[in-house]
């Protein structure tokens, strides 16, 4: 897996210092964590519409609030929960169900990818936020390998409302509703609105991206999924 972008000394440093515990308020990655793969599959991976982003959620018209919004059925009332490790992600609508591995920063700063021997297994930034606890937490995972598409392949298809659950180690499960999805050209990532720190809970999946460069083998961005918790029940 290699980067869309090369990243300047200063920018690494800056990143690395950053997800590395500097205090909430000031969390703002300034360097891009990029999932970027340099291979083509025999149909290229769904690329998201602006339907699916942020304008044309601007733009909806939102409907007037209920008295009363009943819990779903099975559905824990909305709750902060307290920091423990995820385990697996899955995401009905595009069919994923994925263990989860901790992800580090490598030495330059960047966010390191999971193994490309497992197509099927995607990240998680351990010294971030946990999914489910107050902050942005952090999944990662390849588009494809060598072996086809992977884990993240289809995130570019889903759509506002729908589903994202989290298992987590103590044994309840984040539920996640996805806000938007927005295809990023490496050379212009919004760093403060993917990584900002959140009141609530809320999750980032990231994969590659935003076309595909054929003379240098590489994607040119990054897909990302934003999303809040709606809710959790147990495991």
């Amino acid at each position: 897996m290699k980067p869309a972008t090369s990243r300047s000394p200063r920018r690494s440093a800056r990143l690395r210092r950053i997800l590395t515990g500097t205090p909430a308020s000031f969390a703002l990655l300034v360097g891009a964590v990029l999932i970027a793969h340099g291979l083509t599959t025999p149909t290229p991976p769904p690329q998201p519409t602006p339907d699916q982003g942020f304008a044309a959620a601007d733009k909806a018209t939102p409907a007037p609030p209920a008295a009363h919004t009943p819990v779903p059925a099975g559905l824990a009332p909305l709750a902060v929960l307290a920091p423990a490790a995820p385990t697996r992600v899955r995401i009905p609508a595009i069919g994923v169900d994925a263990p989860l591995t901790g992800l580090s920063l490598e030495s330059n700063g960047q966010l390191a990818a999971p193994p490309e021997t497992e197509r099927n297994l995607a990240g998680w930034y351990r010294a971030g936020t946990s999914p489910g606890s107050i902050g942005t937490a952090i999944l990662a995972g390849h588009v494809d390998t060598r072996q086809g598409p992977a884990v993240f392949y289809g995130l570019g298809a889903l759509k506002r409302g729908d589903v994202i659950e989290v298992d987590r180690a103590d044994h309840l499960d984040a539920v996640f509703t996805v806000d938007a999805v927005e295809a990023y050209p490496a050379t212009d990532f919004p760093d403060r609105r993917v990584y900002a720190p959140a009141a609530r809970p809320e999750l980032r999946l990231i994969t590659c991206g935003a076309g595909f460069d054929q003379k240098h083998q590489r994607y040119l961005g990054n897909v990302v999924v934003f999303a809040h918790m709606t809710g959790n029940h147990p495991g």
